[in-house]
């Protein structure tokens, strides 16, 4: 059995490292060029490409949920306890800050700050529901058919995501409070927060329900 001390260090420092990953990236891309679409994708293939690595070194330790959505789910589904997952979320959500915090720190910026970049509207919550749900899909297909393809999986969709969701797809709670400490390219006002947080919440929720269903495992038929 692993050790709760373990899972949750693991928690931590991978949401540490995806956040740092999502916001130095920005930070970088956004230092070598004024084209944001060039900056998008600089910021975009880091991520998709450490979200596989993440997963895949630590997925053995803890489930690489890396995110409180997913957690939720896995609680849902009896996957994980509820005082775990509560822990789970804890840890995420302070790796997710001290990841920022780690981001200004080798780009030599002021640790704390506050971002200015607006995020609010229908638009980005649909779109934040849409990534979210689009995310668990993902996960709870992967977990049905190729379980040894999920960090792949998972690095893929948030690579697409980035690009076909109006808000270049948080869909994670943890990443969207850190991006909120962060005045950079990746951030988001700690205003809009909420709004994306409620979204999100949403987006789990029904992709759980919607692919729940679809991907349930069916009993034979008993013949007599």
């Amino acid at each position: 059995m692993t050790d709760p001390r373990r899972q949750l260090a693991s928690e931590a420092l991978g949401t540490a490292l995806l956040v740092a990953t999502v916001v130095g990236s920005g930070i970088m891309a956004d230092a070598l060029t004024n084209d944001v679409a060039v900056s998008l994708l600089g910021n975009t293939i880091p991520t998709g490409a450490i979200l596989v690595v993440l997963i895949s070194i630590l997925g053995p330790v803890s489930g690489a949920h890396f995110n409180p959505v997913v957690t939720l789910v896995m609680a849902l589904r009896r996957e994980i306890s509820a005082p775990l997952g509560l822990a789970y979320v804890v840890a995420q959500v302070a790796g997710g800050i001290a990841g920022s915090l780690l981001a200004h720190a080798m780009f030599d910026l002021p640790l704390i700050q506050f971002s200015q970049h607006i995020r609010s509207g229908q638009s980005q919550w649909i779109a934040e529901i849409v990534a979210t749900l689009g995310l668990i899909g993902t996960i709870l297909g992967g977990l049905r058919h190729r379980p040894e393809a999920i960090p792949t999986l998972v690095g893929l969709y948030i690579t697409a995501a980035y690009w076909f969701t109006a808000s270049t797809s948080f869909a994670n709670p943890a990443v969207a409070i850190a991006r909120g400490f962060s005045d950079t390219f990746a951030g988001i006002r700690p205003m809009d927060v909420p709004g994306f947080i409620l979204a999100e919440i949403a987006g789990a929720l029904i992709g759980a329900a919607l692919f729940g269903w679809l991907f349930q495992q069916t009993r034979p038929e008993a013949h007599p």
